[in-house]
């Protein structure tokens, strides 16, 4: 930013959004470290700090660590439906669920969590039910691993720096050098799957979405009962997943050209 300023440029609207900015970025931050690194004094960057949180744009964790809110997700929101994300992406996940009758979402990640989109839900009886705008741990749902694991690396060295790991399923990973080694096989193989991981009797498999930079801001997902989704299914399933999700990425760069 220069020091010739326009007018009407409003300085202290431009250091709170330079707070959130940093935030999207960093993940989680002191106070002290949302200081140093936008170069302002500790005070001002509490008063910052404070005033988005009482606007409910961050929290702050037991850490005393600030983060995003899913408020601020509301406008990445809005701003994909108007990008026609979901839109984008339902023939593809329609598709799925006729091939393989289970449960399918599109997700994005919100922080340490993972964040649904759109789902198309399995005509079964017995099935998985994730609504809408519900939301997962990363380091426990297909969608969470696929997306982290291809973030960039100092970018993951700081998100998992930060997660608190918590028993969810009986297969649930529980550090942080595990995490990194199942993240290392996602990029491999190129999917994810949450073998009763998040929850007993639910196996999902998650594929990237890539968009024309080389990141992967969504996954879609297939998630089944084990009784259903068995391994073998499993490796029916990924093979269409990849195909689908590659499909799809290749779209979403030509649209954003």
């Amino acid at each position: 930013m220069t020091n010739d300023k326009k007018y009407f440029f409003i300085s202290s609207l431009a250091k709170g959004l330079d707070v959130l900015e940093l935030l999207a970025e960093k993940g989680e931050l002191s106070v002290s470290e949302v200081a140093r690194h936008l170069g302002q004094n500790r005070t001002g960057s509490h008063r910052f700090l404070a005033t988005l949180k009482e606007l409910g744009y961050v929290e702050q964790n037991r850490s005393n660590k600030y983060h995003l809110t899913f408020k601020m997700l509301e406008f990445g929101m809005k701003r994909s439906n108007r990008l026609g994300i979901k839109n984008i992406a339902l023939p593809y996940m329609k598709a799925l669920s006729k091939a393989f009758g289970e449960t399918i979402n599109l997700g994005v990640r919100d922080g340490h969590n993972i964040f649904h989109l759109e789902k198309i839900d399995s005509k079964e009886i017995l099935r998985v039910d994730s609504p809408i705008g519900s939301s997962a741990p990363v380091y426990c749902s297909a969608l969470g691993k696929t997306i982290i694991a291809f973030m960039d690396p100092e970018e993951l060295d700081s998100l998992l720096s930060t997660v608190e790991f918590k028993p969810m399923g009986p297969n649930c990973i529980s550090s942080v050098d595990e995490l990194k080694k199942e993240l290392e096989k996602v990029r491999e193989q190129g999917f994810a799957v949450d073998d009763e991981e998040l929850v007993s009797g639910l196996r999902c498999i998650a594929a990237p979405v890539f968009d024309k930079t080389g990141a992967v801001p969504y996954a879609i997902s297939v998630s089944g009962p084990t009784m259903r989704m068995t391994k073998e299914r499993v490796d029916e399933v990924q093979e269409n997943l990849k195909k689908s999700c590659h499909e799809l990425s290749r779209q979403l760069g030509q649209l954003n050209q």
